[in-house]
């Protein structure tokens, strides 16, 4: 038997082996490399650059030599180079989508709306959750941006922080607003009429006799109670208090503002405990309006925990028809949002823009609807 050479023991003790013959122990290990253009070139007897235009689709080829190459291709199971196909054609088949809070159902359904119509036109898409951070959301485009997508979806996080936003579109690369709008800000857009949702939503308390009516949101702010000195930085949430107090006003509500929270975030104990300060307060409120389905559902919770009943002692109204608020005892009322048409809707612009569409930008308004169910009465 020969010594074991350093390197044959280097292997020998890395691998932990008992009885394994020497001279298989001095080979290194090995890994199966990459198919290339060059394999498949080989096995299609044509030129590399010839397989490299059938591969990537461009430039002229004989149907004969199309055949033999996407044939040695399936063969050899050539995966292309992604990064490099870009490179040639300028395009890298991806879309890139940054969504506030990939947890609340109503983005995920949006992005599947989204994925759909992404995938039917053969574009892929890489998913980001800025979690309502605007440094996150930064950081997330700037991921996006270096991995080369074709174009951009994004639910800005924040209003008055969009230099990285102009930034994208200073570069000639796609972007479409989905859920939010920003003042000023000249690019496809997206939207439900949050504005209108709200007042109708409000007015149905109203008229159901409500004159102590709260509106809980989930948007982070200094303070729980509104007004706090700090502005509301989402044109959504923005739009939606304006749309309560609007119906307040109109029902002869006086300072409806002090039945506002808006710092309900999705952490469940701090949003269980504003709404548990909020209903234990001597007038507390007989109606609750939810900003949106996560929300809701907390709410939901901690009056059960509080024996609060619904409606009896307090109605709910929720954005978003989630599916769990159909199920519930009693189940909810809720602002029904064409999330998945939204998603479909800005997937579709984007796309446009992406193979050259030069129209100016749309801001594209969808409707909502109120679906009525049992967790509204008139007050106690």
């Amino acid at each position: 038997m020969r010594p074991v050479s350093k390197k044959s023991y280097y292997y020998l003790d890395a691998l932990s082996t008992g009885n394994v013959e020497l001279s298989a122990m001095e080979k290194k290990p090995t890994y199966p490399r990459p198919v290339t253009v060059n394999d498949v070139a080989k096995r299609a007897q044509v030129s590399k650059a010839t397989a490299a235009r059938v591969l990537g689709g461009y430039g002229g080829a004989s149907e004969d030599v199309r055949r033999r190459v996407t044939a040695a291709a399936k063969a050899l199971d050539y995966k292309p180079n992604e990064l490099a196909r870009s490179m040639t054609t300028g395009k890298s088949g991806t879309i890139g989508v940054v969504v506030g809070d990939i947890e609340n159902s109503f983005f995920g359904l949006a992005v599947r709306g989204i994925s759909d119509v992404a995938h039917a036109n053969g574009f892929n898409v890489i998913l980001a959750n800025s979690g309502e951070n605007i440094e996150a959301e930064k950081s997330a485009l700037e991921v996006l941006v270096g991995k080369r997508v074709d174009g951009l979806i994004v639910t800005p996080a924040h209003s008055g922080d969009t230099a990285h936003l102009k930034a994208v579109v200073r570069s000639g690369r796609p972007l479409v607003l989905l859920d939010r709008s920003l003042p000023g800000f000249h690019v496809d857009t997206v939207v439900v009429d949050d504005r209108d949702a709200a007042f109708n939503a409000t007015s149905k308390l109203t008229e159901a006799g409500h004159r102590r009516i709260a509106y809980v949101s989930a948007v982070k702010a200094a303070a729980d109670h509104f007004p706090d000195g700090s502005p509301i930085a989402i044109s959504s949430v923005l739009e939606r208090v304006e749309g309560f107090l609007d119906a307040c006003r109109q029902a002869g509500i006086a300072d409806p503002e002090r039945w506002i929270r808006r710092g309900g975030t999705n952490e469940p104990d701090r949003l269980r405990a504003v709404v548990t300060a909020l209903m234990s307060e001597p007038d507390h409120p007989t109606a609750i309006l939810a900003s949106d389905s996560v929300i809701a559902l907390e709410i939901f919770k901690t009056l059960q925990i509080m024996k609060i009943p619904i409606p009896a002692a307090v109605s709910l109204i929720s954005f978003h028809d989630a599916d769990w608020t159909s199920v519930t005892n009693p189940p909810v009322t809720v602002i029904d949002q064409p999330i998945y048409a939204m998603g479909r809707k800005v997937a579709e612009i984007l796309i446009d823009r992406v193979n050259g569409d030069t129209a100016p930008a749309a801001f594209c308004v969808m409707k909502t609807r109120l679906i009525e169910r049992q967790s509204v009465a008139a007050p106690p």
